[in-house]
């Protein structure tokens, strides 16, 4: 299935455009112009995509809507990868894990541009004074990154007693699991 996936810069552009706008629908005269590409490939690229399952498609007004398939199996997987590649977060993460031990990390809040009590969770030993005045230095933001870090036993307790922080940043599929070396301690 991958192998099929990222096989064009076109089809990159439209998983791109698709995955990180997952309520919009778009034509193909409309797709040629947004991304500068010619309209055969496009037209080749959104009959790949849908014979994969990705995107769906239906008829407005005479004109042939395509839109992306939320309960496609990988949906939030490949989503979680665009976002990592457009945003360098992958970076950001190499550089956090390097201030201590990092069992887990999840980018939420300013990073999925969705509301959040914190930023960044962080379960391990981590130097949050060094943590602070990395996050000050390296990200611009209006508001501070707020992050919460919590040792690995306090994390496995509140998973345990199902703790509404934790579970609602478990569950939310926008957020990105960074670093999860907890995976078997943490229901599916």
């Amino acid at each position: 299935m991958l192998k099929r996936l990222f096989t064009s810069n076109t089809r990159i552009k439209l998983l791109t455009l698709f995955l990180l706008n997952p309520e919009e629908e778009y034509y193909i005269r409309e797709l040629t112009r947004k991304l500068d590409e010619q309209i055969n490939s496009i037209r080749r690229e959104l009959t790949n995509l849908r014979k994969l399952g990705l995107l769906k498609t239906k008829t407005k007004s005479r004109k042939k809507y395509y839109f992306i398939n939320k309960q496609f199996v990988a949906f939030q997987d490949l989503k979680n990868i665009i976002v990592k590649a457009m945003s360098g977060k992958d970076d950001l993460v190499k550089k956090i894990t390097k201030f201590g031990d990092v069992d887990f990390l999840a980018l939420l809040g300013v990073f999925v541009d969705k509301p959040s009590p914190v930023d960044l969770l962080l379960v391990g030993t981590v130097d949050k004074q060094k943590l602070q005045e990395f996050l000050n230095a390296e990200i611009e933001t209006e508001k501070p990154i707020r992050f919460s870090i919590l040792t690995k036993d306090d994390f496995l307790y509140r998973i345990k007693c199902k703790d509404q922080f934790i579970h609602s940043i478990l569950t939310d599929s926008d957020n990105i699991i960074a670093v999860n070396k907890l995976e078997k301690f943490i229901p599916a």
